[in-house]
């Protein structure tokens, strides 16, 4: 009998332990660094997806020296040649790989679940990293970046809370 009981508080405690936790508050916190594309090509408006300028390539390595003491356990661009150069430096500087992101669907469900409790940085657009940072705070904070801005950096830290929060930087 005392065998049955103790397999049966055993069969209780693992039944609430592999239960749906969904409603419990994380302990992680999930830091997202969103920087744009460095400077590109703009001599042809039909082109687009175009190269990265001199000054962008050395923006682009600029941005590994900026980010040389966080450890990124995520790299994210979106599949353009001026995003990926950007990113390229600073991943190969942490050695990881570059993911792509889908530019019609910011912050889907599958993305959340990969980088949650992580550090990510993001390379993306004067369009798009506002709107996403919008999005993940739940809020109209941002406007799109002016064509001329290269140099930004938006931190967005979603809290064991669920709170959110962050700041923007400009990196010269």
């Amino acid at each position: 009998m005392r065998l049955f009981y103790i397999l049966s508080l055993v069969f209780l405690i693992s039944c609430n332990n592999s239960g749906d936790h969904s409603q419990e508050k994380s302990s992680e916190i999930t830091t997202y660094y969103f920087i744009r594309h460095a400077e590109k090509v703009t001599d042809n408006p039909n082109d687009k997806d175009p190269e990265l300028t001199e000054k962008g390539r050395e923006r682009a390595k600029k941005w590994a020296q900026v980010f040389k003491d966080i450890d990124f356990d995520l790299i994210y661009s979106s599949d353009y040649k001026r995003t990926l150069n950007t990113a390229k430096p600073i991943a190969e500087s942490k050695e990881l790989e570059i993911n792509f992101f889908n530019t019609e669907k910011l912050n889907d469900r599958e993305f959340q679940k990969k980088t949650k409790g992580k550090k990510v940085l993001v390379v993306g657009h004067s369009n798009l990293n506002p709107e996403w940072v919008n999005y993940i705070l739940k809020e109209e904070r941002y406007d799109d970046l002016e064509e001329s801005v290269y140099n930004s950096l938006f931190i967005v830290t979603i809290h064991p809370d669920d709170s959110r929060s962050t700041e923007i930087l400009y990196i010269d």
